[in-house]
């Protein structure tokens, strides 16, 4: 599966992240309101996969990626998602979700998130993508101490 194609429709752009947009990328990051309810709020300071960009101004709206792609089971997570403020109740978080599992359904039949179990923001954005809640797990990201996570999945059509 490619996990870092170009993805987009007429709002959004969805490009590899270089190097060279990491910075751009930290301006709308390091907004602390993004995060206050994140399981990880330092979450901002790890390179991400995509860079998303709103199409008709080019700027930076934020990051997300596609990781942990198992064939065996058939699954891959998204995840490591933030948007600039500026696009919060826009739509924009399920244009860029719908973008991505139109992707990732060309390889595998299920799709999976983890969201941080106090963070009813992206829970609720899960829930109007028509996930579904199947477990409740701790995680442990990057070697930080587990944190209590609800697991979210969207199988193909």
């Amino acid at each position: 599966m490619n996990r870092q194609p170009v993805l987009q429709d007429d709002h959004v752009i969805l490009t590899p992240l270089r190097a060279n947009e990491f910075e751009e990328l930290l301006t709308v990051a390091s907004d602390p309101l993004i995060w206050a309810q994140h399981p990880n709020p330092d979450r901002w300071k790890r390179e991400g996969a995509f860079m998303i960009r709103n199409k008709a101004h080019s700027n930076a709206i934020g990051s997300t990626r596609f990781y942990d792609h198992d064939p065996e089971a058939s699954e891959v997570k998204i995840g490591y998602t933030f948007f600039s403020r500026d696009q919060w109740g826009t739509g924009t978080n399920q244009r860029v979700k719908r973008l991505m599992l139109d992707h990732a359904f060309r390889d595998v039949k299920h799709v999976i998130f983890h969201v941080g179990a106090q963070n009813m923001r992206s829970r609720i954005a899960m829930q109007r993508l028509g996930a579904e809640l199947i477990r409740e797990e701790d995680v442990a990201y990057f070697g930080e101490p587990p944190k209590r996570n609800v697991v979210f999945r969207i199988t193909a059509p």
